[in-house]
């Protein structure tokens, strides 16, 4: 990590920090007072998005439904995969709060990303304790990615939006696996919202 000069912030991100076992000790390490911002979007959109990138890599992976199941019968989630762990919220903040108070860390809605994009920016600047300079004037809604760009990058004239690995065309998955998905994370997201005193609204 690069030396923070006075008056600069240092940021880094990866998506497997929140869900890696070793990353919350490692960073505590390296400093207490890092401030930790988590994107966190409906566990079940994530992993039908998660299955779908794979799915662009690999097109010759197993079916979303018989990855989901360990028994298709019963309804038994089959939670050795990987992309079931990654949505279980609660399990992961458990670790990080052994290290870290809840106070330094923001979690933000992936929803509300794309609904209200420089509200919850806001929140972010809030957190980090700088003044809010995003607004919505700094964003436009592209219809055909289905969701907001910025209207123009640092250092650029030209709109920028995300590559064009994001906003793919989920597959379409059996509404009674979708279901079933919703049942099995609801106690989870449920204690997820008891913990950061936040309902991100998934359980409907």
């Amino acid at each position: 990590m690069p030396r923070t000069l006075d008056g600069q912030i240092t940021m880094e991100k990866t998506p497997s920090y929140f869900v890696t076992k070793e990353a919350p000790a490692r960073i505590a390490a390296m400093s207490k007072d890092a401030k930790l911002i988590v994107v966190v979007r409906d566990p079940v959109t994530r992993i039908i998005s998660d299955y779908t990138q794979t799915l662009s890599k690999k097109p010759d992976i197993p079916t979303f439904e018989s990855l989901t199941f360990k028994n298709r019968t019963t309804g038994l989630i089959d939670i050795s995969w990987t992309a079931i762990q990654i949505g279980i919220y609660a399990k992961h903040l458990e670790n990080w709060l052994q290290y870290f108070p809840m106070s330094q860390i923001l979690f933000v809605s992936g929803e509300r990303l794309i609904t209200d994009p420089a509200g919850e920016l806001g929140r972010v600047q809030d957190f980090l304790g700088l003044k809010r300079i995003i607004t919505d004037k700094h964003f436009y809604f592209n219809k055909t990615k289905g969701f907001p760009c910025l209207k123009k990058a640092e250092g650029s004239s030209k709109p920028h939006c995300l590559g064009k690995t994001k906003g793919r065309t989920h597959p379409n998955i059996d509404p009674e696996v979708v279901q079933r998905l919703r049942e099995f994370y609801r106690p989870f997201n449920m204690k997820f919202y008891q913990m950061t005193g936040h309902d991100f609204g998934w359980n409907s």
